[in-house]
């Protein structure tokens, strides 16, 4: 799974939202300098993130971002999939529509577990625990495997 800036900056621009929730609307600009992602591209990704229901915005002075439901009713899952789609995909195509044949016939299986360990991860884990600093202690485990630290 490769985790594109888009989503990366949507993930961290929905953190500090979720971390200012009882500060009221948050600027574009302050989100963008508070977390070096480029104000341009960070408007693309807020107005995805409106359209998908994620955050809500209000223009004029007091203006700016907010979330649309609470940090902890927000997975990272449902940002990921709002600025870039599936969370796995092969080849652009979602796993189920896939098909093989000889050899190749087992890879279906695989790419549909690969999906579900990373649903599993991504949809078990909220705003909230991020910004929190807790992750759920199956996440954490997997994280404090020194392996996981290592590219092989």
């Amino acid at each position: 799974m490769r985790i594109s800036a888009r989503a990366d900056y949507a993930v961290r621009a929905a953190l500090r939202l979720a971390a200012s929730q009882d500060e009221g609307p948050l600027k574009a600009e302050a989100i963008a300098e508070s977390q070096g992602i480029p104000h341009k591209f960070l408007e693309g990704i807020l107005n995805d993130m409106r359209r998908g229901g994620l955050v809500l915005s209000q223009r004029g002075g007091n203006g700016g971002y907010w979330l649309a439901r609470p940090a902890d009713a927000i997975s990272v899952a449902d940002v990921i999939r709002v600025v870039d789609g599936p969370l796995v995909s092969v080849r652009g195509v979602r796993p189920p529509e896939l098909s093989y044949t000889g050899p190749a016939r087992s890879l279906l299986p695989l790419w549909i577990a690969v999906r579900a360990n990373v649903r599993q991860i991504l949809e078990g884990v909220t705003l909230a625990d991020v910004a929190s600093a807790e992750l759920p202690p199956q996440v954490s485990a997997l994280a404090e495997n020194p392996e996981a630290w290592t590219n092989p």
